[in-house]
This record gives C-alpha cells, sequence and structure tokens, in this order.
C-alpha cells in the first residue's frame, strides 16, 4: 500500500503505528495549531521526519492509552477489517496471557479452562472456524482439533496480536470465523537495545484453603529479554534478540460434576408411573435406562417405529440422569517454560533474512479427590414418585439407594511446543521482491492419571435438591467423613493417554512488484506447500493403555487409613453454594455433625495406588504407567498435504473525488489427506469337516490399512476502503473461506462384521464378511463459505473510534450420516463393504452479524472502550445420541433414524452476544484499568466425542490491572483476573440440564518490571 497526500490520512502497511509522540513532534515542526494535527500527522508519515532539535519536549504515550492508540491505529492503516493489540516494547502486552488480551478485541471471546482464557471465538463463532498463525505461519497443538490452545504462549515474548476477519489471497486458508496473527519481535526493525525483565507473584485467595501438596500457595511468573543491534564498517547489521519465561503457580478449582453425554452414562430414562418395567417407576430395583424384562442401555428410545412415523417412546415423559453425580476438590500447579530467540541478518539493503524459534513446556498438574453418588439406580416406590424435574427434563429433587464412592485421580498432562522459521527477503529490483519462507511446528502431549476409587458395600438411602448453582445431599446416618465407610471394591487404574504428535511444515514462496503508475500499485503471489501430521497413539483403552488392579476386603481399610489424608481445603464451593453440600440425618430428621459439611474422607493418590497394586497378584512389582503403541487399533495417523498458489493486486487510487485503496486475489488449494489405521489380520480358510470357508483371525498381527481423499478449492477475495473524509472511512470485504475438519475426525479406524455362518454354508467373501465399522472418515470436506463484510469507521482522534460493521456469512456444508461403500483386501480379494459414517452435506446456512466498537478519553485522564458483537444463525447441528438423526444410502436415498428428544445445537462455540469494555484512568505515572467480558451461551464440543451437545452457560468475568512508573527503568504492576469469581457453567444435551460447575475463584498478580 502507497503513501499518500495528506488529505488522505492513510499510513503504508497494516502495522505501522502512529504514537503520539510522532504527532506532537511534528505539530511543533510544522508550527500548526491543534486543529492541523491530524494533517501534520499525515505528513510525518509522508516525510518520515527523523531529527529533532534539543530543546524540543517530546510527549511519550504509553500505558493504557498508547494500546488503545495502537488499536485504533490498526484498524485504520489496514486494508482488511482487522483488530489487534501492539506493544511498544517486549512485556507491554497488557495481559497475564494470549487469550486474555485478545478477548480485548471487539467481537473475541474465550473458552475458559482452569479459570484462563483457552481458546478463542471470532464474531461469536468458534475455534475451529478459526485460524492461528505465529509470524505468518501454522501453528500446531495438542487438542487433535485445528484450535490454539493460547495458554500455552506468554503475553510478554509477544509483539503483536491482530485478528483479520477479513482476509485476502495472500493469507494463509483455513479461518472462515477469522485469522488470529501473533508476532514477535525482529529485532532489526525493533531499532533500539533493550534489556528487559519482570518477575510477578502469584496468589489467588481459593488457594489459601487449601493444602496443596502440588504448590505452595504463592506462584510466580519470571521474565526476562534481550534484544540488540550491530552495525559494521561495510553496511552489513546483525540483531538478536531473545527472552525467557518461567511460570509456576496454582490453578486452583473446584468441582460438581455429572456424568458426560460423550459416552454412555448420561441417558433420558422414562419418568412415566403407568411404566412398571422401565424407568423410574420399574417394578424392582435397577438401573433406570435398562428394562426389567427385556433390552439394556435403552431409556427414551428414539428410534422410528415403522407403524406411526415417531420415535417409539413418543409421548413419554422423561428425565435426565447420569450414573453419577460427584463433587471434585482440586490440588493443582501448572508449570510452564517458555523462550523465543530471533536473528536478523541484512548483509545489505537488498537482503534480509529471519530466523526465529518459540518453545513452550507446559506441565498441569492436579490431585483430585471426588466424592461420588452413583445415582441410575431406580429404587421402587421412591424414586418415581419423589422424582421433581423442570420442563427439559432436568432433574430438581431425587431419592433411593444407591452406593457412595471416596475416589480420586493423579492426573499431570506435558504439552511440548516448537516452532522454527527461517524467512529470507530479497529486493531483485527497486520493485521487485522476493521472499521465501521455511516453517516447522510441532506439539507433543501426553496424559497420565493414577485413578482411584473405594466405595460402600451396601445401597445408601440419600436425596439432593438442586440450589441456585449446585446440587446439596442428605444422606440419612451416614457419615462420609469416616474413612472406614468405603471399604468396598477398591481399585486402581493406571492410564496412559491422548498421546499426540502434531506436526507442519511448510514452505512458501512470494513475490512483491511495485508498480510505477496508474490505479494499480503492486502486483502479490506465490505458492505454498506445507505437510501436516497428526498421529494418537493407540493401546489397550483405544486412545490409551492402562493397567488396572484391585484388593480384598480383608486388606482395605489396612490400606484406607495408611494413606488417610485431612480433607485439603475448607470453605469447599463455598462461592456457589446455598450451605453445607452435605447434611448427615438421623431416622428422625435432625442433623447430625459428622458427616455435615463441605468434605469428606480422602487419602493420597499416589500412596492409595501402590498399596493396592502391590497386594493383586497380577502386579509385577513394577509401579509404572503402561506404553502406547503406534501399531494399534486405537491409533490416529493423518497426513494432509496442501499446495497452494496465489495471486493477488493491489489498488490505490482517487474516484468520484474520494480516495480509493484495497485489493481483490484468487488462492486455489490443493488438499490430499491420506489416513492410515490398524484392523485385526484376517484370512480366509477352508474348513476342514464342511469344505467350506470360513474367516481366521490372527491375534498376533495387525494389518494396515489407509484411505484417503483430495479436494480442490478456489478461494477469491476482494477488499475495498474508501476515505471519505480526513475522519472516516467506509470499508467493504468480499472473500471464500473454508475450514477443514478436525484431524482427529479424518482417522480410519475399521474393524469388520462377520456373518456367524449358523448354516455353515459360506461359499464366497461376501457370505463371511456382512459389514465394517469403525470411526473418522478421511474424505471428509471442508465447511465452505462466502463472507461479506461492510462497515463504517469515524475517527474523531487518536483516542477515539466510533465503528460498525454489518457481515453475512453463507456456509456450505452441514453435518449428516451417509452411508457409502469402501474397499478392502482380505487374504489378497478385495470386497466393497458398506460404512455409515459422518460427512460434510451439501445444505446452506446463514450468519448474520452486528460489530460495533467505542472508544473515548476524555482530558482529565478518563477513558472508556467498548466492543460488542451480535450474530444470528440458522445453522443446525443435531445430537447424535438425542436428536434428529438420518442416513443416506448407496442410491442416494435418506431416511431418518431417529426422532430426537433435544433441539440441535448451533455452530460449534457460536455465541450469540459478545461484549467487552474497558474503563481507565491515566495519568502522570498512574495507570489503572477495569475490564468487563461477557459471552452469552453456546454450544462447546467434546474433543473426545464432538457428536453430542454440551452448553457452556452465559458468564460475565471482571479483570483489573493498575501499574505505576517510579522511573524510567522500574514499574510496579498489579492484575487480577476473574475478579468476582464468576465460575463456569455447563449443561448436558439441553440447556438448564445442569452438568457441571467449576469454581476457579480470582487470580491475582503482582510484580515488578525493569527496562534498561
Amino acid at each position: 500500500m502507497s503513501l499518500k497526500s495528506e488529505n488522505n490520512n492513510s499510513i503504508a502497511g497494516p502495522f505501522v503505528l502512529s504514537p503520539i509522540a510522532k504527532w506532537v513532534r511534528t505539530a511543533v515542526i510544522a508550527g500548526m495549531a491543534g486543529s492541523c494535527a491530524l494533517t501534520a500527522q499525515a505528513q510525518e508519515a509522508e516525510k518520515k521526519v527523523t531529527e529533532v532539535e534539543p530543546d524540543v519536549e517530546i510527549i511519550s504515550v504509553t500505558g493504557t492509552r498508547k494500546t488503545i492508540q495502537d488499536q485504533i491505529a490498526i484498524k485504520r492503516e489496514s486494508t482488511t477489517v482487522v483488530d489487534g493489540l501492539s506493544s511498544e516494547d517486549i512485556g507491554d502486552l497488557p495481559a497475564l496471557s494470549i487469550g486474555e488480551a485478545l478477548e480485548s478485541i471487539t467481537g473475541a471471546a474465550s473458552h475458559r479452562e482452569n479459570g484462563g482464557a483457552t481458546e478463542i471465538t471470532i464474531r461469536g463463532l468458534g475455534p475451529f472456524l478459526s485460524a492461528t498463525h505465529i509470524n505468518g505461519r501454522e501453528a500446531t497443538n495438542g487438542g487433535g482439533d485445528r484450535s490454539v490452545n493460547f495458554s500455552q504462549f506468554p503475553s510478554e515474548l509477544v509483539k503483536k496480536v491482530a485478528i483479520y476477519k477479513t482476509q485476502d489471497a495472500s493469507m494463509i486458508e483455513g479461518g472462515v470465523a477469522g485469522v488470529i496473527a501473533l508476532e514477535t519481535v525482529t529485532p532489526l526493525d525493533f531499532g533500539k537495545q533493550r534489556v528487559s525483565g519482570e518477575v510477578k507473584l502469584n496468589y489467588n485467595p481459593d488457594e489459601s484453603n487449601v493444602e496443596n501438596s502440588l504448590q505452595s500457595d504463592l506462584g510466580y511468573r519470571g521474565t526476562f529479554s534481550y534484544v540488540d543491534q550491530f552495525e559494521f564498517d561495510n553496511g552489513q547489521a546483525v540483531g538478536v534478540s531473545f527472552g525467557v519465561q518461567r511460570q509456576d503457580i496454582s490453578q486452583p478449582e473446584a468441582e460438581y460434576r455429572s456424568s458426560s453425554p460423550s459416552g454412555s452414562s448420561l441417558w433420558a430414562c422414562l419418568n412415566d408411573p403407568n411404566n412398571t418395567n422401565e424407568g423410574f417407576y420399574r417394578s424392582s430395583a435397577g438401573d433406570c435406562e435398562d428394562q426389567v424384562s427385556g433390552s439394556s442401555n435403552q431409556g427414551y428410545d428414539t428410534d422410528i417405529d415403522s407403524e406411526t412415523g415417531k420415535a417409539k417412546s413418543d409421548g413419554t415423559p422423561y428425565a435426565w440422569t447420569g450414573s453419577s453425580r460427584s463433587f471434585r476438590q482440586n490440588e493443582t500447579s501448572d508449570e510452564r517454560d517458555a523462550a523465543f530467540f530471533a536473528l536478523q541478518y541484512q548483509p545489505s539493503d537488498a537482503w534480509d533474512i529471519n530466523f526465529d524459534t518459540q518453545i513452550s513446556d507446559r506441565t498441569q498438574k492436579e490431585a483430585r479427590h471426588d466424592l461420588i453418588f452413583l445415582q441410575k439406580r431406580a429404587t421402587p416406590g421412591i424414586t418415581g414418585p419423589t422424582l421433581v424435574t423442570n420442563d427439559v427434563g432436568g432433574i430438581l429433587h431425587w431419592e433411593g439407594e444407591e452406593r457412595i464412592e471416596s475416589a480420586g485421580e493423579q492426573f499431570s498432562r506435558e504439552e511440548n511446543y516448537q516452532g522454527y522459521g527461517l524467512n529470507i527477503e530479497h529486493n531483485v529490483t527497486d520493485r521487485l521482491t522476493v521472499n521465501l519462507d521455511l516453517a516447522y511446528s510441532k506439539t507433543d502431549r501426553e496424559e497420565l492419571q493414577i485413578s482411584n476409587r473405594g466405595r460402600t458395600s451396601d445401597r445408601n438411602f440419600f436425596s439432593w435438591d438442586l440450589g441456585d448453582e449446585i446440587p446439596h445431599f442428605t444422606l440419612t446416618d451416614f457419615n462420609v467423613t469416616d474413612i472406614s465407610n468405603f471399604t468396598d471394591s477398591l481399585r486402581t487404574r493406571l492410564d496412559r493417554e491422548n498421546v499426540r504428535e502434531n506436526v507442519i511444515k511448510s514452505a512458501r514462496l512470494d513475490f512483491d512488484y511495485e508498480l510505477d503508475s496508474g490505479m494499480f500499485t503492486k502486483i502479490e503471489g506465490g505458492i505454498r506447500t506445507s505437510e501436516l501430521s497428526f498421529i494418537q497413539f493407540g493401546g489397550s483403552q483405544g486412545n490409551g493403555s492402562r493397567n488396572e488392579y484391585t484388593v480384598g476386603d480383608d486388606t482395605a481399610l489396612e490400606i484406607l487409613q495408611g494413606c488417610q489424608i485431612d480433607f485439603p481445603e475448607s470453605d469447599f464451593l463455598s462461592s456457589v453454594s446455598d450451605g453445607n453440600i452435605v447434611t448427615n440425618v438421623d431416622s428422625d430428621g435432625n442433623v447430625i455433625g459428622s458427616g455435615t459439611g463441605a468434605s469428606w474422607a480422602t487419602y493420597d493418590n499416589v500412596c492409595f495406588s501402590q498399596a493396592v497394586a502391590a497386594t493383586d497378584a497380577d502386579y509385577n512389582g513394577v509401579f509404572a504407567y503402561p506404553d502406547v503403541e503406534y501399531q494399534n487399533t486405537g491409533t490416529v495417523d493423518v497426513t494432509e498435504k496442501t499446495t497452494s498458489a496465489y495471486l493477488m493486486a493491489s489498488y490505490d487510487t482517487e474516484m468520484f473525488g474520494k480516495f480509493i485503496r484495497g485489493n481483490f486475489g484468487l488462492r486455489v488449494v490443493d488438499t490430499e489427506v491420506t489416513s492410515v489405521g490398524f484392523r485385526t489380520d484376517y484370512s480366509v480358510g477352508t474348513d476342514a469337516d464342511t469344505g467350506f470357508l470360513e474367516l481366521v483371525s490372527d491375534s498376533t498381527t495387525l494389518d494396515k490399512i489407509q484411505s484417503g481423499s483430495s479436494y480442490t478449492k478456489y478461494l477469491p477475495s476482494f477488499n475495498l476502503v474508501v476515505d471519505y473524509s480526513e475522519d472516516i472511512l467506509l470499508r467493504a470485504g468480499i472473500y471464500r473461506g473454508m475450514s477443514r475438519a478436525d484431524p482427529s475426525d479424518l482417522s480410519f479406524n475399521r474393524e469388520f462384521s462377520t456373518n456367524s455362518n449358523d448354516d455353515g454354508a459360506a461359499t464366497s467373501l461376501s457370505d463371511l464378511v456382512v459389514g465394517v465399522n469403525g470411526s473418522g472418515n478421511p474424505a471428509t470436506q471442508p465447511l465452505m463459505s462466502w463472507n461479506y463484510d461492510a462497515a463504517v469507521e469515524w475517527y474523531p482522534n487518536e483516542d477515539s473510534i466510533v465503528a460498525f460493521s454489518l457481515y453475512y456469512k453463507q456456509f456450505q456444508g452441514g453435518f449428516e450420516k451417509q452411508t457409502i461403500l469402501e474397499e478392502f483386501i482380505i487374504d489378497g480379494e478385495s470386497i466393497s463393504l458398506p460404512i455409515t459414517n459422518s460427512v460434510t452435506s451439501d445444505d446452506d446456512s446463514e450468519i448474520v452479524g452486528l460489530e460495533a466498537s467505542l472508544s473515548y478519553r476524555w482530558d482529565n485522564g478518563l477513558g472508556v472502550k467498548f466492543g460488542y458483537n451480535f450474530a444470528d444463525t440458522d445453522f443446525e447441528f443435531e445430537d447424535s445420541l438425542y436428536g434428529d438423526t438420518f442416513t443416506t444410502d448407496l442410491d442416494g436415498n435418506t431416511t431418518q433414524l431417529t426422532e430426537g428428544i433435544v433441539e440441535p445445537g448451533s455452530v460449534p462455540g457460536f455465541s450469540k452476544h459478545v461484549f467487552s469494555s474497558q474503563l481507565y484512568y491515566q495519568i502522570g505515572d498512574f495507570d489503572t484499568a477495569v475490564i468487563y467480558k461477557y459471552r452469552s451461551e453456546y454450544f462447546q464440543p467434546y474433543t473426545s466425542n464432538g457428536t453430542r451437545l454440551r452448553y457452556v452457560d452465559a458468564v460475565g468475568v471482571w479483570e483489573m490491572r493498575a501499574s505505576y512508573k517510579i522511573n524510567e527503568h522500574f514499574r510496579i504492576k498489579a492484575e487480577a483476573i476473574n475478579l468476582f469469581s464468576a465460575p463456569k457453567s455447563q449443561d448436558f444435551f439441553v440447556e438448564d440440564n445442569l452438568g457441571e460447575v467449576n469454581d476457579y475463584g480470582p487470580r491475582l498478580f503482582l510484580g515488578m518490571s525493569f527496562k534498561l
């Protein structure tokens, strides 16, 4: 983008900022009045004045005001619709994490885990519709999806963050909702020597009443960075920068939990007084989803009745119940070591060589202590008649007899990220620039878990009532704090699971050719090739391996008492409970002090596990986690190769008395997916007695199977900016976007369905193998969309903006079940078998949205900033268990399989309302800000089973930060997130069916930074 005249007010480059220091300096030099300051600013950008008289006082703007000014400048100066944050120095990004920094951008919101911002949504759309780039390159993650856990990256080591809400042809494809861009410092461009550091002490009030075995009450994060440049007499220059951070903090979390909908532990059980064969009114005690006489694991039957065309259980009342409801107390630790390094070398004016790397090693640990009430068993004459539900079948009151467990888990997750990049830019001529970029990104994740259980031998009577936020239980003559009550069925499990490796390798070659006249200013183009690989190692439990040990009752009490610990937390869940979470009463209803309160009998998880394992006959004397393996039926191995090319023209001209600028172009993307899996090895033999064929399996070997697909997509784009006046801009953007399926969904796990051959008369392979079961579909097509944006933006001054954007997205694709034929080789013979799997449909859906931004500052130092996004959509996501499901056969005929009882969800991660606000006060060396962020409810898919509905309830979170500049080198900082302890609440299958509540409490940081 070229520079324009002073009446056009545009500045070159998407990240070129206009600090007030340059404004004032230019105004002084030009001798112009304040009313001409905007013109002087443009003159400064064009003339690039670099010398100032020694006696001129330079007024610089820092802190919150500078950050907001930079946000305004980023938005104003870009050709696309973009919002971002930039810091003048490393460590000045005003947030505790990249996630918190991004949340301050209009239209962005986060999904919270462990009390902090992790995945980011853009304009209310979930992370699977977004893309994240670090220094212009794709980033890997350990989740099996394409989102990025932003808590993995320290904000102190990032220079700029931006969200591109419209795209141009030069950008890497993958972000329908938008592209999140992170940038680290390039040392020669930084242009000054800087040594800086910061130490922050972390104190969490909810941690002060926890006896944490993993972390002390006080945590910390320490950061150090260095940037320098070296110029030589021969015109060469070298710049170097590096930074390191060590974080060692706790992440307190207290939870109420119900069985999740991701497996087969949460049911819609019939609640019909006239049905004594199943449900809550069954005639004999048993699980409410099982029939007294008939099928198991059924509950409300959504299958279509061929006679009525309705669900078989149509019209029957039901209630949602999981296999358990529980409370979880956590001891937590969060350790992260992060580093970045950059080396920039300019051998001459024609060459610019940059090498950069980012490394992060994060380990999260939890010692979990659970009080579990098994709860899907119905007690005849009690559970059904006393059950109270709300309008959606969520239980408000329950009574019955069931077992109670004191359980525990020792959990750790280690995730390592490595990113490397080499960028070589060469000015071939004054007009032609060529750029080569090579990149490598890798994330490894591993989870280790010990799971323990001790339970009651008898089924005890208890009831519970749902309070304002969590249930409260009443027990009769049962003390949950007495560990001798949990001596039955002691068990321990050692799991190694979710061992994943995600790698992206890429190479990119671009050119930029400046034109010397006319409305077109330059032509850009390039090619890019990349290879993404995702491996999840399998084991004895599918996505991992397990060792399990049990112990007899004769030594159970000894083990429990030997490993018993005091309950680690006082005032457990007090901020979300209406009183005691457990009340112990006698047969007359009188409260018993023992067993009443918010605690229960707990034990050291490692001690318990080792003791149980040592008494098991199968224990080999080595207490260790089992291994996972590559050659396993649970392994996922996906390779995605992409080749893309683009051509884009930029324009800059005057039309109808207005200056206009922008670009248009086309990106062509070719994708090839290869997915590898393993299945049982079969051979075809002949039965010696009958002479007919038989299928013989070899349990010692596995067959490696492979499938794949390819597709080519064309992504045109057009961007327009009209300088309507000196302070009003009009924008428009059109682009076609694509979002690929998550790598974990492209798996190819298959196993044959074999014929029992009761007649023993098989004469062909098709007689032996009748079908195939499995998961994953490597032929899944991307979700495509056309995206339209129009905006008007008013910039009264550097501190102020009023902007409105309207956007419309038309999606081409949904999710449906379809039966297709897949070809397999068995004992050298080919056979085509039908499989029903999830595919991307041809359905069209729409999203319409409004986005608004407002910033203003008064002369007294007080300022405000607001951002709001509203969106509406007709996109529907059906739950795979209790939604409407359909299948399409080989002939293209669609048949409804089930009639659901839950309304479909929306786009994964979709929130109708997203709001952020900031009130700041900055005067002299004191700077403070109060932030409020709100996100309405949204559907959040599970990674393990993204086909089941889970809703995260609406929440508003308060944050605050303050700093005081002691002198030019030292500054004191204080920061707080989740100031008023807003919990995260989740509903399962339908809204208002409470599934989980996570209480994090506030996080407080106090520190000091220095700069030299």
